[in-house]
């Protein structure tokens, strides 16, 4: 586009975008931002009066403050744990969930053996949201897969995002149903499906989870679609151009991602999540099936689902993270493929530093969206100065989207941090709460930083022109990216 358009169709490009999306921040809570949040918690008694739910409903104040506390670092003299916990209990709406098992998947390979396992295993249902799922190998075996089950007598709905499968063939999808999986489209992009969602056609609108459950027992999620392009794990690759700009070619490179499986009393927040999608398009009835089994303890993790759709005031996952960075003490971990920060999030990064929080993040280094690449590299100066420590994963596409913070708050999902995650995007993201489980991320996060270029300060102050002048363009268009 840029190439294309001469110095005064250019000029009036810009302005036109820059009228639409302005220097406008992210909506949050009107009666409670992350500021307010972060005061109320440092009046309040510690999280004294957080009620975990577990496998037979809410627990008692005893019980919850007895598994809450062995979930501590053994050496916490501030009580980060406890700080971290209140302020997840005052922004998020959704239950924090105890008793579950929460497993730690790396890249594409792993996490399609996990599910094809668990899919092979269902007996009575199987639901699949996802945001890609392409017609290709990958795209194939879990056709097949679904096939199989549906065949058995386990009823397979799938929900499948328009745009992001757009390349897949209709005959992909024909094959399915005539197996009588149930397949809705969300938010078509025919316009002739203008009755599909309760607010009518919205072409922007996008569906970017990826969710798997099978049997209300066990869940999947996080940042990894259907496809071959993450059939390559992320280990033992050639070392391309530092800071490289342009996409690998295709093939070439390694997708690295992660996802969760979990289970326990979480899955059925996951599974109130996917039958909300499925009733919100106004497709046809879920077909019965026993989605809500009686919840059983799998493990000792604490866990909370959040879920964001475009139709929400404010995105929760956007304000429990602000709130989280807020009220960091001494680290904030990032590894993030698109990062476009608005100006909130950014100045939260500029704070958590500035007060002498370690703030690190770890950024792609090539990717498959140039402009976002370049919208976030617009920020890097600022949040240099202010003594944020940046790092470009090198030899790979980097598309995991994960935050470790003070070492016991932890994040993984598909919630990008950039605008159309936050605004545009139905997104899902699992919050896990201990030190057991933040170590496991936290180890994950010195390996991708050891295959990692540093950004420093004053080689980016004299980085070439043309790299700026794409970065302006970008952040022009970041809103709608």
């Amino acid at each position: 586009m840029l190439r294309r358009l001469r110095p005064r169709g250019l000029c009036w490009a810009l302005a036109g975008a820059c009228s639409l999306a302005g220097c406008q921040s992210l909506p949050l809570p009107s009666a409670q931002g992350p500021g307010r949040a972060v005061a109320a918690v440092a009046s309040a008694p510690g999280a004294s009066g957080v009620r975990l739910q577990g496998p037979a409903g809410p627990l008692g104040a005893a019980q919850s403050r007895r598994l809450l506390d062995g979930l501590r670092q053994p050496a916490q003299a501030t009580d980060i744990f406890a700080h971290h916990l209140a302020v997840e209990a005052l922004i998020a709406t959704s239950p924090l969930t105890s008793g579950n098992a929460v497993q730690l998947l790396q890249d594409g390979p792993a996490t399609y053996v996990a599910m094809l396992k668990a899919i092979a295993g269902a007996r009575d249902h199987i639901n699949l949201e996802t945001y890609i799922l392409d017609d290709d190998a990958v795209g194939q075996r879990f056709a097949q897969a679904l096939i199989d089950k549906q065949a058995q007598g386990v009823q397979v709905n799938l929900i499948r995002d328009s745009v992001g499968t757009l390349g897949t063939s209709a005959a992909y999808f024909e094959r399915l149903q005539a197996s009588g999986v149930q397949v809705l489209e969300f938010n078509p992009i025919n316009p002739l499906s203008a009755g599909a969602g309760d607010k009518g056609w919205s072409p922007n609108q996008r569906d970017h989870r990826k969710l798997l459950i099978v049997d209300g027992q066990t869940a999947f999620l996080g940042g990894i679609n259907l496809s071959e392009v993450y059939s390559g794990g992320s280990r033992s690759l050639r070392r391309p151009r530092p800071l490289a700009t342009q996409p690998p070619p295709e093939g070439r490179l390694a997708w690295r991602d992660t996802d969760l499986q979990l289970q326990g009393p979480v899955v059925a927040e996951l599974q109130k999540l996917f039958l909300a999608s499925w009733l919100k398009q106004s497709g046809a009835p879920a077909l019965p099936r026993n989605y809500f089994p009686k919840p059983v303890a799998a493990g000792h993790q604490v866990v909370r689902a959040v879920g964001s759709s475009p139709d929400d005031a404010f995105s929760q996952i956007y304000a429990t993270l602000l709130s989280a960075i807020h009220s960091a003490q001494t680290s904030v971990h990032v590894t993030m493929a698109y990062f476009a920060p608005d100006p909130q999030l950014l100045a939260a990064l500029q704070a958590a530093a500035g007060r002498g929080v370690d703030v690190t993040l770890i950024l792609p280094s090539q990717t498959d969206s140039w402009l976002v690449l370049h919208a976030g590299r617009a920020s890097y100066e600022a949040l240099l100065r202010a003594g944020v420590r940046i790092f470009e994963r090198r030899g790979v596409v980097l598309h995991a989207k994960t935050a470790l913070i003070d070492g016991v708050w932890s994040t993984v999902g598909s919630t990008n941090l950039d605008w159309r995650s936050f605004l545009h995007n139905q997104e899902l993201n699992a919050v896990v709460l201990g030190a057991d489980f933040g170590g496991q991320v936290q180890r994950m996060f010195e390996r991708d930083l050891a295959a990692s270029d540093p950004v420093l300060l004053a080689r980016w102050q004299h980085r070439p022109w043309g790299w700026r002048l794409q970065e302006w363009f970008a952040r022009v268009w970041e809103y709608w990216l």
